[in-house]
């Protein structure tokens, strides 16, 4: 585990896919894990430091059979979209289906957005060190520092994932973590007054690659 922020633990990188690498988060407030793992080997750690209460997929890429692992070892509660409950269901229980728009009892906000995949989820925290927004694979920033959409072709939806940015962009994070990632970290320190800037290259990005630059 590595300590990111002050309430906030990274478990080791994970490569499920060639070329794709992720990280889970621990929020050691509530002892809420976010995205998930593809092995075991840290739950010594994660015990170490509180365990894990709750569990939240920002989308069905994330399920695997460590979900159930997961929930039987530290007795978590699996939070994930309800728009993606038959991918997920197949690995594991969902125990609470998100849907709509709104702040739960963790603190956690559930802010849907779709595009990636039809069920992809953002969240928002307060944690110590500001705001801290967990995209998934709707927005994520490449080796270079530029901001882009994760629109796959044939399997993603550029409309959705559009206005999904544009929910995105009202936001103010201080800290913004993806899911998969590129580079040497997911983790991202927003400079004040920069985040619409990066959400609107990604958003110009993805209309000009599908050919809705007009719907700007």
């Amino acid at each position: 585990m590595h300590k990111v922020l002050s309430d906030l633990h990274e478990t080791q990188t994970d490569s499920p896919f060639p070329g794709l690498t992720t990280h889970a988060y621990l929020w050691t407030g509530p002892n809420v894990l976010f995205y998930s793992m593809a092995t075991d080997a840290e739950f010594g750690e994660l015990e170490k430091l509180g365990g894990v209460a709750d569990q939240y997929l920002s989308h069905r890429d994330e399920a695997g059979p460590m979900l159930k692992t997961i929930a039987r070892h530290f007795g978590s509660a699996l939070h994930a979209p309800e728009a993606e409950l038959p991918q997920i269901a197949e690995h594991s229980r969902v125990d609470i289906p998100l849907s709509g728009r709104h702040t739960d009892g963790n603190g956690v906000e559930v802010i849907p957005t779709p595009g990636h995949s039809p069920g992809s989820t953002s969240y928002l925290i307060r944690g110590a060190e500001g705001r801290y927004l967990f995209t998934g694979d709707t927005l994520i920033r490449n080796r270079e520092g530029d901001w882009w959409a994760g629109y796959i072709e044939g399997i993603s939806d550029a409309q959705a994932m559009a206005q999904s940015l544009r929910v995105l962009a009202d936001l103010e994070p201080d800290v913004v973590i993806s899911s998969a990632f590129q580079g040497d970290s997911a983790v991202h320190r927003i400079e004040a007054g920069l985040w619409r800037d990066h959400v609107a290259h990604a958003l110009d990005g993805l209309l000009e690659s599908t050919g809705n630059s007009r719907h700007r």
